[in-house]
């Protein structure tokens, strides 16, 4: 009798041993399988590409980013002015390589933030259910029946433009969207042997939260990510070339287009550089969220092709 007990009691205790290396390995294999991919490796190629021009810029600008240099709206004049000056006499190519740090870093914060908030509600909503998930859900539709702009042009059309409450109205904008992709994930995960086998032993329900049911969900959340960090980095450079973003005299890609639009017919260079660099790298981060998908679903998982 006591040999059927230990017996029984070995195999409950298998699935808690076993399933934290089939998690590790789970998420693993979507990237490895993502990897494989060419339109994975172009879009970290690129995106890789522009963070480094956005860290390594500053270090090789030819001029300070407030320096008069030349006449308003300059045509490029090689070796001075690679792309002539803008609206008020600035070097476009010294701004240009300012100007990408503040659209990647505040993209990056702004997802993180809605990542962790989406996550744990969609985590704490898909595991207690009842009355905890209908109050939680039914007000997240609310923040999603305004589109993500308006709800960020709100806010700060009335506490002003501040970065970090840019950053976190973003955030916050996201927080819906990812929570709902994370409960959905957390109400299939739940249901499994190990979640289970956790419950009877009694663990702590946050330790299953965050110790079981999180690790298992990464592969869905990664793309998530991917897609709304391309969101951010549009949303956060349309709100500057709106104003309500970066002030003048700061060198920002989105700024750089509001301000140089009157003259793009003379001098095209400040418009149309910022405007290439924003769309090459929301196509990056996009190419790095499809392969991630496209991993994740099984798509070209056996041949690799991208």
């Amino acid at each position: 009798m006591n040999d059927e007990i230990m017996i029984s009691s070995d195999e409950l205790v298998a699935p808690a041993v076993i399933q934290p290396e089939r998690r590790h390995s789970e998420w693993l294999m979507t990237l490895h399988e993502a990897w494989r991919m060419g339109r994975t490796k172009i879009g970290v190629g690129i995106f890789a590409g522009i963070v480094a021009l956005a860290v390594v810029g500053p270090w090789i600008a030819p001029y300070s980013p407030t320096e008069f240099v030349a006449p308003p709206f300059s045509p490029p004049a090689i070796p001075k002015m690679w792309l002539g000056s803008d609206y008020i006499g600035h070097d476009v190519l010294t701004r240009v390589l300012y100007g990408g740090r503040t659209v990647i870093l505040l993209a990056l914060a702004a997802t993180v933030i809605g990542l962790a908030l989406g996550v744990t509600l969609g985590l704490i909503t898909g595991y207690a259910r009842r009355w905890i998930d209908e109050s939680v859900m039914r007000i997240l539709d609310v923040v999603l029946a305004f589109p993500q702009i308006v709800l960020t042009l709100l806010f700060v059309s009335i506490l002003g433009p501040r970065l970090w409450l840019i950053v976190l109205i973003v955030g916050i904008s996201h927080a819906p969207r990812i929570a709902r992709v994370a409960r959905a994930a957390t109400l299939e995960v739940s249901q499994r042997d190990f979640v289970r086998a956790a419950e009877a032993f009694g663990i702590a329900r946050w330790k299953i939260l965050f110790n079981e049911i999180m690790p298992s969900i990464t592969s869905p959340l990664l793309v998530e990510f991917g897609l709304r960090l391309t969101y951010s980095i549009g949303l956060i450079a349309a709100l500057s070339f709106l104003g309500f973003g970066m002030q003048p005299p700061a060198a920002d890609w989105g700024l750089m287009i509001n301000e140089n639009r009157i003259g793009i017919i003379i001098q095209p260079w400040p418009v149309f550089v910022p405007v290439l660099l924003i769309g090459i790298l929301t196509i990056g981060t996009n190419l790095i969220a499809d392969g991630l998908a496209r991993a994740l679903i099984g798509i070209e998982r056996d041949t690799g092709v991208g």
